[in-house]
């Protein structure tokens, strides 16, 4: 009788009830603590279905084989016959492991990309439900979040009637005025202050109607109001993300973030949060009291700031990047990511017009001729003045080669001047109505990310990515 594990007569002798091998009980026991099976059949195999057996305790003999040096050899040569069996069979079990392995890493692969997707459903369900959820608001929190997409209510469309009919009949017969900058003097540009680094990441700025005060903000959360004759920030306001866009409401901030928070500093505070995502732009409406925001949910929302509330959100197919105001404030466009330039009508929200860019929208600008507006590629070299009065391509009336990217362009108020401005520098061109021609300015070595003309022209306001306020003048 032999232990069939490890092949030795056993001490204490047990069999297997259910496949009827002897084991040493020692080591049976220890086996089936482990693996609760018979070593030998796999069967569930317990203590008690061990049977003892009983034999007299004697001293094995040593077998007399192994007395002679040709029985050692032979002895030797059936363990190294065992052993190479034994190597054999574990060779056969660690192809076996391999081959599971490679399955079960196969199977976790594609168990992470189904995850990987799930996880992007998810996210888009949970954007299409914040959307939703705006939409609805208005049952939940009374008068605080009335959003519809019926256009504006009867007093705001009565003020943009009023508006556009004021402006449109004095556009064409609007004369330069007296102490407008000219051409000699926009030539003579130079640096005349700069700031220190005030917000890091700045890309946005706004000059209020003095020409002194520039409202920007940064990446880290943080706008601020910036004295340009005191050089100094007067006053800083923690916007809880970084910021994109910033207009003035009167003698009032307002700074748009990543959060998709839009805030209204001053004696009417006020924070708009209907954007399902970043708020990427705004657009103060000529009238002064309507303001809209584009955002990433691919909307545009319109508030009335006089009571300080959103009354309007339009949704469109695409991100939306930048936003401006028609001069006389009956269109409204919104630049996209898929390189559209849509026109809305403002009161009702509906599509008026689409021109093609053919790449994501960093900027627009309307011109104070009513006609023209300007609009510029992200990353691109060139800015592309589109005739609202064509369709297609015809709608392009001019492109400017500008000689480097362009992140920023501002119109002047007299139409004549335009300013685009970058990392490599900025550049001014003017069009002449006479000759109707484009003729470049100036240009300067001075970066920027943002740009705004200051009081009558003659002064241009820059900000850069290290949040470091330019004045040219």
């Amino acid at each position: 009788m032999l232990c069939s594990i490890s092949g030795e007569a056993p001490q204490h002798p047990v069999a297997s009830s259910k496949s009827g091998i002897v084991y040493e009980k020692r080591l049976i026991e220890t086996y089936i603590a482990e693996n609760h099976k018979d070593p030998v059949n796999g069967e569930e195999l317990e203590t008690t279905d061990l049977i003892d057996l009983k034999s007299s305790r004697i001293v094995t003999p040593r077998p007399p084989t192994l007395t002679s040096i040709p029985s050692l050899l032979s002895t030797f040569q059936n363990e190294w016959d065992a052993i190479a069996l034994e190597s054999f069979t574990l060779r056969q079990q660690l192809d076996q492991v391999r081959k599971e392995l490679a399955t079960a890493l196969y199977q976790h692969d594609a168990a992470i990309r189904v995850i990987a997707r799930v996880t992007k459903e998810r996210d888009e369900a949970r954007d299409a439900l914040s959307k939703v959820s705006v939409g609805a608001g208005a049952s939940g929190n009374g008068d605080a979040m009335q959003i519809d997409s019926e256009g504006l209510p009867e007093d705001l469309a009565a003020k943009v009637d009023a508006t556009q009919e004021k402006l449109s009949k004095t556009r064409k017969k609007r004369p330069v005025p007296k102490t407008w900058v000219d051409r000699d003097t926009i030539e003579k540009f130079g640096v005349a202050s700069s700031s220190e680094e005030l917000f890091a990441g700045a890309s946005s700025l706004a000059v209020d109607e003095s020409g002194d005060l520039v409202v920007t903000g940064g990446s880290e959360g943080t706008a601020g109001i910036y004295s340009i004759s005191e050089k100094k920030v007067q006053q800083s306001f923690k916007v809880g993300g970084a910021v994109t866009d910033a207009v003035w409401y009167g003698s009032q901030p307002v700074v748009s973030t990543t959060s998709g928070a839009v805030k209204v500093f001053g004696d009417s505070e006020a924070t708009f949060t209907s954007h399902a995502g970043s708020a990427n732009a705004l657009a103060l409406h000529p009238c002064g009291d309507i303001l809209a925001s584009v955002g990433v949910d691919k909307s545009f929302v319109i508030y009335d700031l006089v009571k300080g509330r959103p009354v309007t959100q339009i949704y469109t197919d695409s991100e939306l990047t930048t936003a401006a105001f028609h001069p006389d404030g009956h269109l409204f466009a919104a630049g996209g990511a898929d390189g559209q330039i849509k026109l809305f009508h403002t009161k009702s929200g509906e599509n008026a017009a689409n021109f093609d860019l053919g790449g994501p929208v960093q900027d627009v600008s309307f011109s104070e001729n009513g006609i023209w507006f300007a609009a510029v590629a992200k990353g691109s070299n060139s800015v592309v003045i589109f005739d609202l009065r064509k369709e297609g391509k015809a709608a392009e009336a001019e492109v400017l080669e500008i000689g480097g990217q362009v992140d920023s362009i501002r119109w002047d108020y007299t139409g004549q001047y335009l300013a685009a401005s970058g990392p490599r520098g900025l550049t001014i061109t003017q069009y002449t109505k006479s000759t109707k021609s484009w003729s470049d300015v100036i240009s300067t070595a001075v970066p920027a990310t943002a740009v705004e003309w200051g009081s009558a022209a003659k002064t241009l306001v820059t900000v850069n990515g290290d949040g470091i306020i330019t004045v040219l003048g």
